[in-house]
């Protein structure tokens, strides 16, 4: 289930905290001790729960299903999720439509030096839903107003179908010279292309899918949302893994532990041989204990 578009800088919602809230509010305002006698959290001074919550807050900004930047697609496996179609056009632009499912150009605004590399969509009809249709090697392309884009026998692009038909279906394929571009290619053997700036279309290019051969003007980019792209998120879930607190050592010992101790199972974790050094810590405290 793809997750509600964020965009970067976008406010992240905060985890409603009781004690805390009340505490970063006005430290006075938080439960005191003399308010609940048998409440231990509320006996903890304001200050570790503070600490406390902005070690939560830390830990919810390293999960690897909130990060809402943007990166580059890079091979055709990649594209999944929320992407961005970054067309060959100068400036750059991007493909888009609106909620009546007309689809234009949308100039880049989110973007640095004019590289179509680092583009960012600033408006929600820059973004559509890439899934790959199941069994077979097409790609569906979903607007923001949850209808397909979509190309007719004449090329003509449009976005108000509520369902899939060979029409709505799409072949990406990775240009053989250029890394990190790709060509949009209908079913009926015809690329997606720009054409060049005419007296009805001033605000930008007109997107056609009407091109028979590959060019400079069928070649574009596609960025997509980094927790989407696999090699980045199982590197993320692979540093999930390697996180571990001193109390859950200690239980997997079964005794407290000194700082080298820890040092060297979180060392484990990273390289690998965690299982090993744990039981040889285990085999180590028996002997202490009988020695």
């Amino acid at each position: 289930m793809v997750k509600p578009l964020t965009f970067k800088g976008d406010k992240k919602p905060k985890k409603r905290k009781r004690a805390t809230a009340a505490a970063e509010a006005d430290p006075a305002d938080a439960p005191s001790p003399a308010d609940n006698d048998n409440d231990t959290d509320n006996a903890a001074p304001a200050s570790r729960r503070l600490k406390a919550a902005k070690a939560s807050n830390e830990e919810d900004q390293e999960d690897p299903a909130s990060d809402d930047s943007w990166v580059s697609a890079d091979a055709v496996t990649d594209i999944s999720g929320p992407i961005m179609f970054v067309l060959p056009s100068d400036p750059p632009s991007a493909l888009a439509c609106d909620a009546n499912g007309k689809v234009f150009s949308l100039p880049v605004e989110n973007i640095v030096e004019n590289n179509p590399s680092t583009a960012e969509p600033h408006d929600v009809r820059q973004v559509w839903v890439a899934n790959r249709i199941v069994g077979t090697e097409h790609f569906r392309f979903k607007g923001h107003h949850g209808r397909y884009l979509s190309s007719d026998k004449f090329g003509m692009l449009t976005a108000t179908s509520e369902a899939v038909s060979p029409l709505e279906s799409f072949v990406v394929t990775a240009t053989a010279d250029t890394p990190g571009t790709f060509q949009i290619q209908t079913l009926r053997d015809t690329y997606l292309t720009i054409k060049e700036v005419t007296p009805t279309t001033k605000k930008g290019c007109e997107v056609r899918a009407d091109a028979e051969d590959v060019s400079f003007d069928t070649t574009l980019r596609i960025r997509m949302q980094a927790r989407f792209k696999p090699r980045l998120k199982a590197s993320r879930e692979e540093k999930a893994r390697e996180k571990i607190s001193r109390r859950e050592l200690e239980e997997a010992v079964g005794r407290r532990l000194d700082e080298d101790e820890v040092k060297r199972l979180k060392r484990a974790r990273r390289e690998g041989d965690y299982h090993e050094v744990l039981l040889d810590i285990k085999v180590k405290s028996k002997h202490d204990k009988y020695s």
